[in-house]
């Protein structure tokens, strides 16, 4: 029998994503039951769809991609789905993801394993990068490597977008820290459904187009690298929650090593910034600083400028 299953979009001033993400959704080869959507946009972005089957949740004043993903969890759990298929509005699934997805939930789960998700992996075409879950370890975050090789690989977090979460683990397990807004939430979800003793998976065949952050390509002293560029707002979000979540994870003296290590990274970031990014640098130097900074006194919430 064909599990229920529901996906969930967070919207953000793009009609054009997200009107591309639900058609993907909709157009895989095991149908969706359901495509439950918060729209932190200004002005609603979807109008007049008249489809039962799209429940569209409008949130002007914007309530993050945390509070967003613990309302469809609570949503999908009270009307008795068995998964939820997370996703940004910039991610567009292949046809066969979710069939991909699901059977490999079914063999993983022949060989004794308790999951909580199933993910696709996700492909930046702009950067021609795969996307990696990660992986944490006494008192840093390490990104996972893609390799073609294998069928999956596990891991502690794979990235919100393209997740089928398993809503039985869901039931027993803390739902994620909402105050993180944004950034940050499938590290803080994955590493709660570890702790709670089950496992996350990344499945490798099961592809996902995703637009991760503003590539910036670089040949410095002949070392060509890709790196990421992000608004003010991303580079705080993701310094603060960073921050805050590798000391509240780590244990014992890791505690004390998370803090140095934060430190440098941060640094490394203002370094890259002050030599690659081409706008906005102080403000995006400021951000870091204060991100870092916040997530060392845990000040969570909305509270960007």
């Amino acid at each position: 029998m064909k599990p229920k299953i529901a996906a969930y979009i967070t919207l953000y001033e793009d009609q054009q994503a997200a009107i591309q993400c639900i058609k993907a959704i909709k157009s895989q080869t095991v149908p969706i039951d359901s495509i439950f959507i918060v729209d932190n946009s200004q002005i609603q972005l979807l109008n007049d769809l008249d489809e039962p089957s799209i429940i569209i949740h409008h949130f002007p004043e914007n309530i993050g991609i945390s509070q967003g993903i613990t309302l469809a969890l609570k949503w999908a759990i009270k009307e008795n789905y068995n998964f939820l298929w997370t996703f940004d509005q910039d991610s567009i699934p292949s046809p066969d993801c979710l069939y991909i997805l699901l059977e490999s939930y079914q063999k993983l789960t022949e060989l004794n394993n308790q999951i909580g998700i199933v993910a696709a992996t996700p492909y930046d075409s702009r950067s021609q990068s795969f996307i990696g879950g990660v992986n944490f370890q006494r008192d840093k975050f390490i990104h996972c490597q893609y390799d073609s090789s294998i069928s999956y690989y596990e891991c502690d977090a794979p990235i919100t977008s393209g997740s089928l979460i398993n809503l039985d683990a869901a039931k027993i397990t803390d739902l994620p820290i909402s105050d993180l807004f944004i950034d940050g939430v499938d590290f803080d979800y994955g590493l709660k459904l570890k702790r709670q003793g089950f496992k996350n998976f990344v499945i490798t065949k099961a592809k996902l187009e995703h637009n991760y952050a503003n590539p910036i390509f670089i040949n410095f002293l002949g070392l060509k690298k890709v790196i990421s560029s992000y608004s003010p707002l991303r580079y705080y979000y993701s310094c603060r929650n960073t921050t805050y979540l590798v000391i509240e994870y780590s244990q014992g003296i890791y505690k004390l090593t998370a803090l140095f290590h934060r430190i440098k990274t941060t640094i490394l970031k203002i370094i890259a910034i002050i030599l690659f990014e081409k706008s906005d640098k102080i403000k995006k130097i400021y951000a870091c600083l204060l991100g870092t900074y916040h997530g060392f006194i845990k000040r969570l919430g909305k509270t960007w400028l």
